[in-house]
């Protein structure tokens, strides 16, 4: 990574004035809101999906407050939302039993009045729309690879992605090279986990003195069920069965129009258990009696997974680096205990917009964006994380009964007094340093799907219409290519083709001894591999632009 200008070569460089890596709601929130106070400013966006919302997936309950924001007359605008929430039920399963919690129970941070039910695709599409239409350059197909630097380093751009290269990294007929996009600022929206906001965290050290940061695993799917089951505008949200007690996470069922129902499961990658697979416990949740019945005589239309930020206040890093700043997902300003983040995303962006364009206004360029992380907190992001902050850390340390009732408790102290007598607790390990040994664990199994309920990772892969070019470069590169055999499997039984939803880590056998395969085609981004492997020995890069799935309604 970092290419100089002289780097870059024979290529081709194009000037902006601000370029966002990111379609989704923050890149193209702060896309539009440059527009709005500084129409002037050239504004690009590249975005690596086939085309815009092809690679977004969410729940989706959103908070309206962000959109309210960004374009108050969103409702009247036409904006693809569904059903405003009717009610919002909070269920803890056992292995048969529903057991609905009182309302009065629930802490206020997990409460969302005025909420909307959507599919983010949709909304990240009509977003586009609005950009567009005040003058936003918008590029999919368009990967960003490579940072562009300037004088002591700081960041002036980006490198594309080379087009028509073969597995062993030859041009093939189709080649053509990737450009240089050379901006005053560059705004990283990539998502959780994107290459470009790892690379620069680690390089300008904008985690050091926060906690790590920590992720979950949402996979979801839409389903077309019964009439006489759906009620649009219903949300539930589910803790307990399957996850057990040391596995935090849980279900959400919500009722979109059309008699759609976005089903889904997010297991938190803390997870210790090396056998555990969060695709295989989302299979389990389907067959509750309490979600089997809203499924009988349904059909599922979609799948999808997807790695979300779950450090809270805690991990979120230094937002701004010399010539750029992170938003959205990028930084992490997930609301754990609610599963919202939509709204957080477009403030943040709405927020780095205000302050760059000030700064190109004042002449300024290719420098460090002071008092981000103040400015982007101010929007509300920050009291509201604040409230919430010792959640998930209550949930990793004491697991689920224990910790969701400090956790409650916590809220309710913050909600009542505005005062946690627990302080700010801190989140110590990352991820990948969870995993028990093999030797410590009794290894979970798995039913075989009954295609009607439960599926297969084929089956499920095969509805994220992926697009892949098998004759390019693997794009998840193993940094010691013998280190799966040789280390993890060993010692954790080689996690990888559990952990990842979409089946592209197998293991195998060749002349009798094991061999670990990736077949990247069947990549859906999710990038959990790069997160939960033990051993950090998994890089997910972007491939070939336009690769990957094409979610529909998603």
């Amino acid at each position: 990574m970092d290419l100089t200008l002289a780097d870059a070569g024979n290529r081709e460089i194009l000037e902006t004035d601000v370029l966002i890596v990111g379609a989704g709601p923050a890149g193209l929130s702060a896309a539009i809101r440059l527009k709005q106070v500084a129409p002037q400013l050239s504004v690009t966006v590249v975005e690596k999906s086939a085309e815009l919302g092809g690679h977004i997936i969410s729940g989706a309950v959103m908070n309206p407050v962000g959109l309210d924001a960004l374009l108050p007359g969103w409702r009247d605008m036409g904006a693809p939302v569904g059903p405003a929430m009717t009610r919002d039920t909070f269920h803890f399963l056992t292995a048969t039993a529903d057991i609905a919690l009182p309302q009065l129970m629930i802490p206020p941070q997990m409460q969302t009045p005025g909420a909307v039910i959507v599919s983010l695709g949709d909304l990240v599409r009509w977003l586009g729309e609005q950009a567009q239409g005040l003058g936003v350059d918008i590029f999919p197909m368009t990967a960003a690879v490579d940072v562009l630097t300037g004088e002591g380093g700081r960041v002036e751009g980006i490198i594309t992605g080379d087009l028509g290269v073969d597995h062993a990294g030859q041009p093939k007929s189709t080649y053509a090279a990737g450009i240089g996009l050379r901006a005053k600022y560059t705004l990283i929206g990539e998502g959780a986990r994107g290459s470009l906001a790892k690379h620069l965290i680690g390089h300008f050290g904008l985690a050091d003195g926060h906690d790590p940061q920590l992720y979950g695993l949402g996979i979801k799917e839409v389903w077309e069920i019964a009439p006489e089951r759906h009620e649009a505008g219903r949300v539930d949200h589910y803790l307990g069965f399957p996850l057990d007690n040391t596995t935090s996470g849980g279900g959400f069922a919500y009722h979109a129009d059309g008699n759609k129902l976005y089903l889904g499961i997010a297991v938190h990658l803390s997870y210790s258990d090396p056998t555990l697979s969060p695709f295989g416990e989302f299979q389990r949740f389907k067959t509750h009696p309490a979600i089997a019945r809203l499924l009988a005589g349904g059909r599922r239309l979609s799948y999808g997974a997807r790695a979300m930020t779950s450090g809270g206040l805690q991990s979120i890093p230094e937002l701004a680096f010399p010539g750029g700043a992170l938003i959205g997902c990028a930084a992490g300003f997930m609301n754990v205990p609610a599963l919202k983040a939509i709204h957080n995303a477009i403030r943040s962006g709405m927020a780095t917009a205000d302050r760059v364009a000030a700064a190109i206004g004042e002449g300024r360029a290719h420098d460090t964006l002071e008092g981000l992380n103040d400015a982007v907190l101010a929007t509300g992001i920050g009291e509201e994380l604040r409230r919430v902050r010792n959640v998930k850390p209550f949930w990793s340390r004491f697991g689920t009964y224990l910790g969701v009732l400090l956790g409650g408790f916590d809220m309710w102290c913050e909600a009542l007094f505005r005062v946690s007598p627990f302080g700010t607790l801190r989140h110590g390990k990352a991820d990948y340093q969870k995993l028990r040994p093999l030797s410590e664990v009794t290894p979970r199994l798995y039913a075989r799907p009954d295609g009607t309920t439960t599926y297969d990772r084929a089956a499920s892969v095969y509805l994220a219409n992926l697009s892949h070019d098998e004759d390019q470069p693997v794009h998840l590169k193993l940094a010691d290519p013998d280190l799966p055999v040789r280390e993890n499997l060993p010692r954790y039984g080689e996690p990888a083709p559990l952990y990842c939803p979409a089946g592209v880590y197998e293991l195998a056998e060749e002349g009798g001894a094991p061999v670990f395969r990736i077949h990247a085609a069947n990549c859906v981004h999710c990038k959990t591999c790069d997160i939960k492997d033990p051993a950090q020995n998994i890089t997910w890069v972007p491939p070939e632009g336009g690769s990957g799935p094409n979610y529909s309604g998603m």
